[in-house]
């Protein structure tokens, strides 16, 4: 690996930076919040080779969306299933605007 390859990870969002503890205080919760909504299955962490969990920037984010709604007083596996639903539905709308916009381009309408 070379340094222009270490530096180019620095801006991709799913390289697995983050200790647990290090995600845990920059999102401002516990260690404990970050096991529960891997026990739920929001985010998988990967591991590294002495087996630490490692958080990307993208499971960051993810992670913040689900304390927003627990500090809201949403249950920890409500707050998941809402961001999994969200998640779902998004990507729903943007396969359904592709499709849409294929069909258009196949079949343009004339303007009378």
């Amino acid at each position: 690996m070379t340094a222009d390859d270490s530096f180019s990870r620095l801006d991709d969002d799913d390289y697995p930076a983050y200790t647990m503890g290090r995600a845990a205080e920059m999102l401002g919760t516990t260690q404990g919040f970050l096991r529960a909504i891997g026990e739920a299955r929001l985010i998988t962490p990967l591991r590294s080779e002495g087996g630490h969990r490692r958080y990307s920037r993208y499971q960051l984010r993810i992670a913040a969306r689900a304390r927003e709604l627990v500090d809201q007083g949403t249950p920890i596996e409500a707050a998941c299933r809402i961001i999994i639903l969200e998640d779902q539905l998004e990507e729903a709308q943007r396969i359904n605007a592709e499709y849409r916009r294929t069909a258009e381009s196949a079949n343009p309408t004339t303007a009378d």
